[in-house]
């Protein structure tokens, strides 16, 4: 019987995969991936492997999902392995319970394979840790939208310690001006870190006022930080002896080039 893994592709490089998921994608007669997914992942496939393109576009999601579960059968039924490939963790909204509920209960074997969370990583590779003692206890993930009901009820999370958002880009000077309405402090820091994990990030520090205001241009897709955490960045990098304009991968490079040496 067919197999169909429902994937975590990471948060953008190849090298920040799981090995589970790059022996699934080298075995896979099919594969089926986002619009976050990079091509250095993309290249780990089998040869000969199909490869689809089923990224969602803007106000056409719903049809789009659908077209995706009727092609993950049609796969199913030609191919033993499918990998159904998501930026990220899969289980992280990735819609990946919802496909793994809808393909068991059409009596398709499943297996979930757990990704680096970009909600957490990018964050952390540009600087930013979400948790600090003495800085912030904890944190929250959340949408930057709900298009299929009313909006997010930010008073929830308006004085968590670290908030994090995805997909929030768009609405950010609306989420700014809520949270500082519920209370948070308009100097409090926010990070958007742009195409995180690949050789186009970029990170822009502000503050909730200056989002609020409108005065910060920032494009999708971009992980938004807010809380005093993002303070640190500047921190650790002059601890480390990072310049913060040095590109990722170079860090990445650096990184590893020490890896195995003594502390």
């Amino acid at each position: 019987m067919s197999r169909i893994y429902i994937t975590g592709a990471g948060p953008g490089f190849a090298d920040l995969l799981t090995v589970r998921a790059a022996r699934v994608l080298g075995r896979a007669g099919a594969v089926l991936y986002d619009r976050l997914v990079s091509p250095e992942v993309l290249e780990m496939a089998a040869p000969g492997a199909e490869l689809h393109d089923v990224g969602k576009v803007e106000g056409r999601q719903e049809i789009i999902q659908k077209l995706i579960l009727e092609l993950l059968e049609d796969c199913a039924l030609r191919h033993e392995i499918v990998v159904r490939l998501k930026g990220g963790d899969p289980m992280v909204y990735g819609r990946g319970a919802e496909e793994w509920l809808w393909l068991v209960e059409r009596g398709w074997d499943v297996e979930i394979v757990p990704g680096v969370s970009s909600a957490i990583a990018v964050p952390a590779l540009a600087g930013i840790p979400l948790s600090f003692r003495g800085v912030a206890a904890g944190f929250a993930v959340v949408t930057g939208r709900r298009p299929d009901g009313p909006g997010q009820d930010w008073a929830a999370y308006a004085n968590v310690d670290t908030l994090v958002v995805l997909m929030g880009v768009a609405a950010r000077a609306e989420i700014a001006a809520r949270l500082i309405q519920l209370g948070r402090s308009a100097e409090t820091p926010v990070a958007f870190v742009e195409n995180g994990a690949s050789a186009d990030e970029r990170v822009t520090v502000s503050t909730l006022r200056q989002v609020a205001a409108g005065e910060v241009e920032v494009l999708p897709p971009a992980v938004i930080v807010v809380g005093e955490v993002v303070r640190l960045r500047e921190k650790l990098a002059q601890a480390a002896g990072f310049d913060l304009g040095v590109d990722l991968r170079s860090l990445l490079q650096a990184g590893e080039a020490h890896a195995g040496q003594p502390c």
